[in-house]
């Protein structure tokens, strides 16, 4: 079984909608988003400076991830995931498939 990450880029639609955002993205999008096979856990991280991205990592464990990472496509496409105006699509957040290719711990 192959291990990756879906890492997504996003903002809010506008500074004053920042809680908002991050309600919807924790509360509704990150479960409707590990409800999908293969997504197996998620992290989210806030930006340490202005205007920068949030950055929310979904690891997978599939047999082919950039499959199990086209569902999230797939139900976005097709009305499955409820989305929020409070994030920001123009632009749209910026995604990206990695495969795992070495794992290491500290000692």
């Amino acid at each position: 079984m192959a291990k990756g990450i879906l890492l997504v880029e996003s903002h809010p639609s506008s500074p004053e909608r920042d809680a908002e955002f991050n309600e919807w993205y924790e509360t509704v999008h990150m479960p409707e988003v590990l409800a999908l096979d293969g997504f197996v856990s998620a992290r989210r991280f806030r930006p340490v400076r202005p205007g920068e991205p949030y950055v929310a990592v979904y690891d997978i464990e599939a047999d082919d991830v950039t499959a199990a990472a086209k569902g999230v496509f797939a139900a976005a496409k097709s009305g499955g995931f409820n989305m929020s105006d409070s994030m920001q699509f123009d632009p749209p957040p910026a995604m990206r498939i990695l495969e795992l290719t070495a794992e290491q711990s500290a000692p």
